[in-house]
């Protein structure tokens, strides 16, 4: 097939029929991206792997499909004796060719993701235990594994970090933010950044993703600006009801060649969006993909109370809106407080931000103080004094029914807002009843977020937990096979990172390692069955 689109439309993935002509041969001819008008029953070429989400979770996968190999260190020794027994039974293969159910047996640790345990303890050993002990694994380049794909983002590599409050100190150590093969340590000495301490600024942590990107040579895989519009199946067969996991055991299942082949037409995927030019046109495309890799993050919807009132524009949702405010001496002088809603580490953000501009805070939280699922009970005071702070004016500055607001700083524990009025007034319920009206200069309501994940069908709602409910991190994640991250309720569409519970970076590579295990095992049967048949295919469908 010929294509008559107009110079722009080759522009927009510019690199990739020059990269994937090397790695898929002849049919590269056949551009992964199409006009609108073109349909998807035309011979194109399908991708093996789509990745949507250029943060940590989605840099992260493209290392291990791009090639590279966890191999036991020769000197190391893990520090529980059981797994290093598993390890030494197989020391000649790399982790993503072992058995990942058997090692990650037994193992504990801050995520239910047992891979994500597994690989956390392997790369930062004992880490919860206060203890620094290096990883116990070294990787190599082995190019024979590369599996051809490609990391779609809004923004540069590195995904929401890029567009957080640069003000704050992050909640992990800088190491626990790192990615395999490069220590944030080792980054920050080539660019002769002075680290201070142990946490570091977003901003840090944005410039390290991005280098990370280009040292590692991946920058072939990863395409800036895109926004994803749609994803969807181009076909649909009763296999994909009823259909049995390809796993462990997926080489003694024999299939017939053609069988096979109608069987991956089925489960293709159909992704299109567009890519916003340097004149902020709009540049759509569709590609084609065999499996889609979900690595989303969190940032995208801001949570809502959904109460009346809301939506009034002295009602803010984001740390950058709040910033943007006082910056712009949008609150300086005002004579009446900043009301804060939520009691996680943003919300203590906020409370710190306004406090160090001398603005006076009411803060708003459902919780007692005394409950031992607050986040800044779980946090050592000495390495995170200024969430202390926070902590402790909450708990020393609340109100009470007979006492005034307190100049600075006012907390007001187990009470939920009501309703917000046109006069910049706030209707707050306490937990037994009693209602308040309070005045305020601006809100800003920081009770988490949400991933968006409109793109889908039924916006995901299908694929969590909990059948027709809105994705959450926390109360409703992606349901996925635990050692393959593989969605339970949809053949070849996978998820990792907060999309699945594990919101922190530490955690997010063991999903990657799970995806990148099953799909490596899936294409190596691939290729047997191709090989195995009549010999005229060339490998791609």
């Amino acid at each position: 097939r010929t294509y008559s689109g107009p110079e722009t439309e080759g522009q927009l993935l510019n690199s990739f029929v020059q990269y994937f002509g090397d790695s898929l041969g002849r049919k590269i001819k056949r551009m992964p991206l199409i006009e609108e008008t073109v349909l998807p029953g035309d011979s194109l070429l399908t991708l093996p792997v789509v990745i949507i989400g250029n943060g940590p979770s989605g840099i992260c996968l493209s290392y291990l499909l791009s090639g590279y190999r966890p191999y036991l260190s020769p000197e190391a020794i893990h520090p529980n004796p059981i797994l290093h027994t598993k390890l030494e039974e197989a020391r000649h293969l790399s982790i993503v060719d072992q058995d990942l159910e058997y090692l990650s047996e037994g193992l504990e640790g801050r995520s239910s993701n047992p891979v994500a345990v597994l690989f956390d303890t392997l790369l930062h050993p004992d880490a919860d235990f206060g203890y620094d002990y290096p990883p116990v694994l070294h990787w190599k380049l082995e190019q024979h594994h590369y599996i051809p794909h490609i990391v779609l983002g809004k923004g540069p590599p590195g995904g929401a970090w890029h567009s957080m409050e640069g003000s704050m100190l992050t909640i992990s150590f800088g190491d626990w933010m790192e990615l395999p093969g490069l220590t944030f340590k080792e980054w920050a000495a080539s660019k002769r950044r002075n680290i201070k301490s142990d946490r570091v600024m977003p901003e840090e942590i944005a410039r390290y993703y991005k280098h990370y990107v280009k040292v590692m040579g991946l920058q072939k895989n990863f395409r800036d600006n895109v926004y994803i519009t749609s994803v969807s199946r181009l076909y649909r067969g009763k296999d994909d009801e009823d259909r049995s996991q390809i796993n462990e055991n997926i080489s003694t299942q024999h299939l017939e060649v053609e069988d096979e082949q109608k069987s991956l037409i089925k489960r293709n995927w159909e992704v299109r969006g567009y890519q916003r030019a340097t004149d902020g046109s709009h540049v759509p495309f569709c590609l084609f993909a065999e499996n889609v890799a979900l690595a989303t993050g969190s940032f995208d919807s801001p949570g809502r109370l959904q109460v009346e009132g809301e939506d009034f524009p002295f009602v803010l949702h984001s740390m950058s809106d709040f910033g943007a405010a006082i910056s712009k001496g949008k609150l300086r002088g005002k004579a009446d407080p900043v009301l804060i809603v939520g009691a996680g580490l943003t919300a203590a953000d906020a409370v710190l931000c306004a406090y160090n501009n001398n603005i006076p805070v009411i803060h708003v939280f459902r919780r007692r103080v005394t409950d031992t699922s607050l986040i800044f009970k779980q946090l050592p005071k000495k390495l995170y004094p200024e969430y202390h702070k926070v902590y402790h004016m909450m708990c020393t500055q609340s109100h009470t029914v007979d006492s005034n607001l307190h100049p600075a700083y006012t907390s007001f524990p187990e009470h939920n807002v009501l309703s917000f009025k046109p006069e910049m007034k706030c209707v707050l319920q306490s937990a037994s009843g009693l209602k308040k009206i309070l005045k305020f200069s601006v809100a800003l309501v920081l009770i988490g977020s949400h991933p968006n994940l409109f793109f889908l069908k039924d916006q995901g709602h299908s694929i969590g937990h909990h059948s027709n409910q809105p994705i959450t991190c926390k109360g409703n994640p992606i349901e996925i096979d635990p050692y393959t991250y593989e969605c339970t309720k949809e053949a070849n569409l996978f998820a990792l990172g907060p999309l699945v519970g594990d919101n922190f970076v530490r955690f997010l590579k063991g999903g990657a390692l799970g995806i990148a295990r099953c799909l490596s095992i899936r294409q190596k049967k691939k290729h047997e069955l191709i090989e195995g048949g009549d010999g005229g295919g060339d490998g791609v469908p």
